[in-house]
């Protein structure tokens, strides 16, 4: 695969896991009566810190499997089937139970901190995310495909940046079922993608499995 062609399949993937157009409803439902200024600089802290979490683990992630012990094939089963789980409840256009609960969200209401949680994390940077940029960058067979899959995730957290800025605006061009039709539309895109993650991950256990 090409430079091009990995930036293309490294931001695909960023992007639909991250989905920031499927937090807008959230972010404009826990922001509800601040000013344009607040609101503007609550997206701005989230995403700028939701950008560094996931950069954290991108550098550090093969750091913390080695410390735990954990093979890359067998994160992959487990984010793959936690991405599953995500992207099922996408489908049927609902907030995922397992990036943020109901109760979670009742309780942002009575927080000043809302742009750590839960919008820069889980909503931005959640288990996904961070198990992508992992598998990532451990696959990456070149440091240039390294620099790439950085390069992605910028992209993917300046969208979400921009998202996030104008979202009043976007939630109001496409309406509430526009958002839910375009949250189906990730989530069938996330579950391919979580399909072919498990797969992938089962495989490579099978195959180091043979080899003992």
């Amino acid at each position: 695969m090409d430079g091009v062609g990995y930036f293309i399949y490294s931001f695909i993937k960023l992007f639909v896991i991250v989905s920031p157009i499927t937090g807008v409803i959230t972010f404009i439902t826990l922001t509800d009566g601040l000013s344009r200024s607040e609101k503007n600089l609550i997206a701005k802290k989230s995403v700028t810190l939701a950008f560094v979490i996931a950069l954290f683990f991108l550098f550090t992630g093969t750091i913390i499997l080695d410390i735990l012990g954990i093979s890359l094939d067998s994160l992959k089963v487990a984010g793959g089937i936690l991405l599953l789980m995500v992207a099922f409840d996408m489908t049927h256009a609902k907030i995922s139970k397992q990036n943020i609960t109901d109760k979670e969200i009742d309780a942002a209401y009575k927080r000043e901190d809302i742009w750590i949680f839960p919008i820069a994390m889980p909503i931005l940077t959640g288990p996904g995310t961070i198990t992508t940029a992992i598998v990532l960058t451990e696959t990456a067979e070149v440091v240039q495909q390294k620099f790439l899959i950085i390069l992605a995730l910028i992209l993917t957290y300046s969208i979400a940046m921009v998202t996030f800025l104008f979202s009043r605006r976007i939630h109001k061009k496409m309406g509430y079922n526009g958002m839910l039709v375009l949250t189906r539309l990730f989530g069938l895109f996330l579950g391919a993608i979580s399909v072919s993650m498990v797969a992938s991950g089962i495989w490579g256990i099978y195959l180091s499995l043979n080899s003992l």
